[in-house]
């Protein structure tokens, strides 16, 4: 079992102390705080929750918890430092990284004249991608004197305890992550898990320190998405809790990753007229909808982005492959490469076009009609294979996930600038250069 100190025993630095001790860890907080220091002491929570009191006066009773006001002698007690301050918002709302700060300076001088062993810190306060390497690094390398791997290593160990059922969270996550430039050095964190039954991801540290701020804007947006739909509901006269219900049920698309990956605009003859009708029934109603209503913004800022991405390459030769909103449909209602072809024309750029799918003798319908009455000109921009296109043109942009497209633009990679829309380069066993919308 290791040695830990953890620094901060405010809700997040109290519920770790007292879990890792009950793995079996011998645990020390850490806190400028005499207050909070004495309740551990006295084997009582430094907060208030369900569960706390009786964990930390066990651990207390077992000789696994302490706390102290002396970081060096918590470092030169422990293996692994755990930081576990707040991160509040700045009155122009940026991150106070002050408390971080002064923790990974305490610790740096810890180290400065602790003899022998790796020591390893910990970051689990919520911070922005590139803190680690920006602050929390230089913070120790300063104050002890010695370098990033040589004497100490830093980790990015997010938390994801919710207020009220923490003691639940830490022990039955959705996943553990550690974010770290070593991938094989990761096994010490890994350890502190191992009888916690969850996925445990090792990624890079900025992708791990931007993950919790992911997860905690998707929770507040999917809080305020329901809260439209219940306000329209409730203007309606409609049942929103049977709504959100029936919702919920659907795991294939609603509650599933299927639509959560960055990319281009979404298009088709449904979302954006379903969104916008929406919109307007709550007008309708009185019902202010920002986040619905943003939606619509949100996706002509992607489709506005590609286009910056475009003329950025200072080329006017345009090609294009797949016009359609999706591959392996002919569907060019509301497509966002309908609307960026617009843009790009209104530019004076040249463009060819090729899609497989659409074509003038074949498509039909409410499509045909919706391409002769909006866009009538694109027939003039098609050509007949893939090779026209290449041919034709200096930046090649892949409008959606069709094979073909994805290998042409591969084997494209030394004459074109290629722009990827549809994320189909980078998933290609060996990755060529390109340009991403999202990535």
């Amino acid at each position: 079992m290791s040695e830990i100190s953890v620094f901060g025993l405010g809700y997040v630095g109290c519920v770790s102390a007292a879990c890792f001790a009950r793995e079996g860890h011998s645990v020390v907080g850490v806190d400028l705080n005499q207050t909070k220091v004495d309740l551990v002491n006295a084997g009582k929570p430094t907060i208030l929750e369900e569960g706390i009191a009786e964990l930390v006066a066990e651990m207390r009773a077992a000789e696994r918890l302490r706390a102290t006001t002396d970081a060096t002698e918590a470092v030169h007690a422990s293996t692994i430092s755990l930081v576990c301050v707040g991160t509040p918002s700045q009155p122009n709302n940026s991150l106070d990284l002050s408390y971080v700060r002064r923790v990974c300076e305490q610790v740096g001088e810890a180290l400065r004249n602790k003899a022998g062993g790796h020591h390893v810190v910990v970051i689990r306060s919520t911070v922005l991608p590139g803190t680690i390497h920006s602050v929390v690094v230089p913070a120790l390398e300063r104050t002890s004197g010695k370098k990033l791997g040589e004497g100490f290593s830093v980790y990015s160990n997010p938390e994801f305890l919710r207020e009220g059922t923490s003691i639940q969270d830490f022990f039955e996550p959705p996943f553990t992550l550690i974010g770290t430039d070593d991938p094989a050095s990761a096994k010490t964190i890994v350890d502190l898990y191992s009888d916690i039954t969850a996925p445990v991801f090792t990624t890079e540290v900025r992708v791990a320190e931007m993950v919790k701020y992911a997860c905690n804007c998707f929770h507040g947006l999917k809080v305020g998405f329901a809260n439209e739909i219940g306000n329209i509901c409730k203007a309606m006269g409609v049942d929103s809790h049977e709504v959100m219900r029936i919702f919920c049920e659907d795991r294939k698309l609603n509650i599933a990753p299927y639509y959560l990956k960055p990319g281009f605009a979404f298009g088709g003859s449904c979302l954006p007229k379903d969104l916008r009708a929406t919109v307007y029934a709550a007008q309708q109603h009185d019902v202010e909808v920002p986040i619905l209503r943003a939606t619509l913004e949100s996706n002509k800022k992607q489709i506005e982005r590609a286009f910056d991405l475009v003329m950025a390459t200072g080329h006017p030769q345009i090609g294009i492959l797949g016009m359609s909103f999706k591959a392996g449909t002919d569907d060019l209602r509301e497509s966002p490469i309908v609307a960026l072809v617009e843009s790009l024309l209104g530019k004076g750029m040249t463009l060819s076009i090729f899609d497989a799918d659409v074509t003038e003798s074949s498509t039909m319908g409410a499509n045909r009609s919706y391409v002769e009455r909006e866009i009538p000109h694109i027939w003039s921009l098609m050509r007949g294979s893939i090779k026209e296109v290449t041919n034709a043109s200096r930046v090649l942009i892949i409008g959606n996930s069709s094979s073909d497209y994805i290998i042409a633009g591969a084997n494209c990679v030394d004459s074109h600038v290629l722009i990827d829309l549809s994320g189909g380069l980078r998933t290609l066993p060996h990755p060529v250069p390109h340009i991403g919308i999202a990535w």
